[in-house]
């Protein structure tokens, strides 16, 4: 197999008469050696059906079937998910190992198969709603590597304490360990983004809880997030009535109601929320 080089991609552009659309997040990965690199970060191997979100032209694409059994590919972009089976047909010998989907990622909630790995590069405006929708609905996904702008990347991989750690950070944690995996050069893309990009990856592991306590440990992550300087106490009041009332139900929880939220990991606020109320 032959991978796309810069010149093909433009030329592929060309044929299309395709203008990279800012509003799809649309910047292309020109250079074919970090396309295999990361398929390699990924760890994908011939036992593997690769999940890969935004395939663009197919770049990635192309790595990731010199790889795994198989890929299935989902692009919002009709023109470009027309294109797709092509190119993998003129530069790959068995394109019958691509299935593609023209959906919305953010709508996705079913496939025909079940993959077990993710890499993707993720469009940065939807990245962290894409992959929390990629967790919960897809729980054979045991690990991945996504591409995502740098500072969505920090945030991901957050650490509680730290000023990175937020929301995505220990809403990520219910379903997977998320680490940093290292920095892309904005050259690599075509046309060239105004941000830095770098890759996260996950491991999956099992959830602290049900459905019912996602919800509501989802709903406390949110409150405590909302306003960051507040204590839990307060940032949780509106939540239970009360800051009174929210300090009983943190006390109850053995958790500091003086803390703020980046204090806490994924199972302090599993804690709070199972001495809530329903």
């Amino acid at each position: 197999m032959s991978l796309l080089g810069a010149a093909e991609i433009r030329e592929l552009a060309a044929t299309l008469d395709l203008k990279p659309s800012k509003s799809l997040g649309q910047n292309f990965v020109i250079d074919s050696n970090i396309c295999t690199k990361i398929v390699r970060i990924a760890g994908v191997t011939r036992n593997d059906i690769a999940l890969e979100i935004g395939p663009g032209l197919g770049s990635l694409t192309l790595a990731l079937l010199q790889s795994a059994a198989s890929v299935v590919a989902v692009e919002i972009d009709p023109r470009l998910a027309h294109q797709l089976p092509i190119t993998v047909a003129h530069h790959w010998e068995h394109p019958e190992n691509l299935t593609l989907i023209i959906q919305d990622a953010l709508l996705l909630n079913e496939l025909p198969v079940q993959p077990t790995v993710l890499v993707a590069n993720l469009p940065y405006n939807v990245s962290v709603p894409v992959l929390l929708n990629l967790l919960e609905r897809f729980p054979t996904l045991r690990t991945g590597v996504v591409m995502v702008q740098a500072e969505v990347a920090d945030r991901l991989a957050g650490r509680p304490g730290t000023k990175e750690y937020g929301i995505p950070s220990v809403k990520a944690a219910w379903w997977a360990e998320v680490k940093g995996a290292g920095s892309i050069s904005r050259s690599v893309f075509w046309p060239a983004p105004n941000v830095d990009s770098k890759l996260v990856s996950f491991t999956r592991r099992g959830t602290p809880g049900d459905e019912e306590l996602r919800k509501k440990t989802f709903a406390i992550i949110d409150a405590a997030f909302a306003q960051r300087r507040k204590m839990l106490r307060s940032a949780l009041a509106p939540l239970y009535g009360s800051s009174a009332a929210a300090e009983e139900i943190l006390l109850k929880a053995s958790v500091d109601p003086t803390l703020r939220g980046e204090a806490l990991d994924i199972s302090s606020f599993c804690s709070i929320a199972s001495v809530s109320e329903p």
